[in-house]
């Protein structure tokens, strides 16, 4: 089975869907990235993220805080579409609206472009990882970074709960002692749906996700519940 990174980015990432209607649960995760990304102490030099598909939306506030970015993805398709923004290639899908949206959130939505350069530019390395390896990034060795940030990715990796555990371990080791780890994943969901084409997701409960963050070594100092809406024939995720 083979993901479309460009139609995954189409399904899932236009700020309205074609019938004009808003995507909530976009909006809603860039409203949760930029309250924990404005939480006191998190801030400091280097963020690694783990499983980050062919996204930047995850990085819009995150880039504000630190200052290299390293982008892991175990997908080739999905590092390639993601190296055509970097590089601001032609055909390279447009997240001006997406990040338009983030500005106005910090409060000036002029600043779009300044905010695409200031990522491009703190985007350092993009790298093949497997996060059911003790090192994800093996045989590279990167230095502990000060924050891991992994959105909707492990619960989509793992295929049992044993697994997550221990992916969750594996990516909290490159994390330097008393760094942050910033996530974000769907809750009772089991699958998502797009291109005709269906792919399954681990089943997590917010008990259990708090519970593997703390089996990793982390102190949960901020956690929270959106729900979501049912009536999307894509997902059957309940919250975030």
């Amino acid at each position: 089975q083979r993901f479309d990174p460009r139609e995954y980015l189409k399904e899932f990432y236009s700020l309205s869907d074609s019938q004009g209607r808003p995507n909530t649960f976009l909006m809603q995760n860039l409203r949760s990235l930029f309250k924990m990304f404005s939480l006191d102490g998190l801030r400091g030099d280097t963020l690694i993220d783990v499983g980050c598909g062919p996204t930047i939306y995850q990085l819009l506030s995150a880039c504000e805080r630190f200052q290299e970015i390293v982008a892991l993805d175990y997908a080739d398709q999905n590092r390639r579409e993601l190296e055509k923004w970097l590089k601001n290639e032609a055909g390279a899908f447009d997240w001006r609206p997406v990040v338009t949206y983030v500005c106005e959130l910090e409060g000036d939505r002029e600043k779009w472009a300044e905010k695409e350069e200031k990522l491009r530019r703190k985007v350092r390395r993009v790298l093949k990882c497997d996060v059911t390896k003790a090192n994800p990034v093996g045989p590279v060795s990167l230095p502990p970074a000060d924050c891991v940030l992994s959105t909707l990715c492990l619960e989509a990796a793992c295929k049992d709960l044993a697994t997550f555990r221990s992916a969750l371990r594996n990516v909290g080791a490159l994390v330097k002692p008393g760094g942050h780890l910033v996530m974000v994943s769907v809750l009772r969901e089991t699958y998502y749906a797009f291109n005709k084409q269906v792919f399954s997701c681990l089943r997590l409960e917010r008990n259990v996700v708090e519970e593997a963050v703390a089996g990793a070594g982390f102190d949960v100092k901020f956690s929270e519940v959106q729900p979501y809406l049912p009536g999307d024939i894509r997902t059957d995720c309940e919250a975030v």
